[in-house]
């Protein structure tokens, strides 16, 4: 039903996953725990779901939140519940308040979680390409430290995401990262198909972790699009003409 990152599961007081597929109650292309709520699954399962997720998480059903996301820098800080209808736009959630897991969905995009345990700081994240290229981790550790995390105490893990190896790109998507910084040609790699490449995702978003002063980062090392039985990939439902594809959430809370 999830995976750990041992960096976080050896902090006191905070609990986290990185929720599979595996465990819930959706049918078809949704099998089993889908999470989300911009799916076309049937609502009812979805917050079975999401039930579930929260009791695994030691939290109440409506103290596990997540954001409507939108692929970019945006971060919100939680002290409260709030409803799915209700969720504001933003990539990314923190909070130091007790009994609340922050929540970030994926289906391919990279999931991270950040802990400053002594500070009682949490955050979590949805970085996919785009929200790594406009800055939402930046502005994820500069959230926390508002709420007086330090980011040399800072704890920060990355889930399961689509690796480089089944991440094909256009050449218009390279040139845009090397208009940045040209540096950002390390994160390419030559592809199959002419005038494509493959992009290392998790590179990127390690190599932004790292530029801002975070020392102790893990990567789980997990690939969404080659693992169909533990997860959900939007690219490989894409490549199989499926109608739609499930969500993951990805999860931290600390404890009360």
């Amino acid at each position: 039903m999830k995976v750990h990152a041992s960096s976080l599961s050896a902090l006191d007081g905070i609990r986290h996953a990185f929720f599979t597929r595996e465990g819930g109650v959706s049918r078809g292309i949704y099998a089993s725990l889908n999470s989300g709520v911009g799916s076309q699954d049937d609502a009812a399962h979805v917050a079975e779901n999401r039930a579930r997720m929260a009791k695994a998480l030691g939290v109440e059903t409506d103290r596990l939140i997540t954001a409507f996301q939108i692929h970019s820098p945006q971060v919100v800080i939680a002290d409260r519940p709030w409803n799915v209808e209700d969720r504001p736009r933003a990539d990314a959630i923190v909070t130091k308040t007790p009994g609340l897991a922050i929540g970030v969905s994926t289906a391919d995009c990279g999931p991270l979680l950040f802990a400053d345990a002594q500070a009682g700081v949490i955050g979590a994240a949805h970085a996919g390409w785009r929200g790594a290229f406009t800055g939402v981790i930046e502005a994820t550790i500069a959230a926390m430290e508002t709420l007086g995390a330090d980011r040399s105490r800072m704890t920060v893990a990355l889930g399961p995401l689509i690796r480089q190896q089944n991440y094909e790109v256009s050449e218009t998507f390279v040139d845009e990262f090397l208009r940045k910084d040209e540096s950002h040609a390390e994160f390419f790699a030559p592809a199959a198909r002419k005038g494509h490449a493959m992009f290392d995702l998790p590179g990127f978003i390690a190599s932004r972790v790292a530029r801002n002063g975070i020392e102790r980062f893990e990567d789980l090392g997990i690939c969404t699009y080659s693992d169909p039985d533990r997860f959900y990939s939007y690219r490989r439902s894409t490549h199989r003409g499926e109608p739609d594809y499930g969500r993951h959430v990805n999860a931290i809370a600390l404890g009360e």
